[in-house]
């Protein structure tokens, strides 16, 4: 069983012996995994970190990007000038 192509996603980078890698290369990899090492890849790439299966050492990081239910990125919070005191 191997990884498909919507498990990765596009807010994850994937570093492989210390280089980038694109997600067809890590996908035709996995052709060659067992299924716990297919599972445990799916895991962290929702997690990020790092993982070693058959002696490649995985980095994963993952682009936080905070949207809203639109999809729109979030504006931040808004102040109001003149308005520093609490109370």
């Amino acid at each position: 069983m191997a990884l498909s192509p919507q498990s990765i996603r596009n807010n994850v980078q994937i570093k492989m012996n210390g280089e980038y890698v694109r997600k067809e290369i890590v996908i035709n990899l996995s052709l060659g995994w067992n299924e716990k090492q297919v599972s445990y890849f799916k895991k962290m790439i929702q997690q990020g970190g790092a993982l070693k299966i058959n002696g490649d050492k995985f980095e994963i990081e993952i682009k936080e990007s905070i949207v809203n239910s639109r999809g729109d990125k979030d504006g931040g919070i808004i102040t109001i000038p003149g308005v520093d005191e609490r109370f």
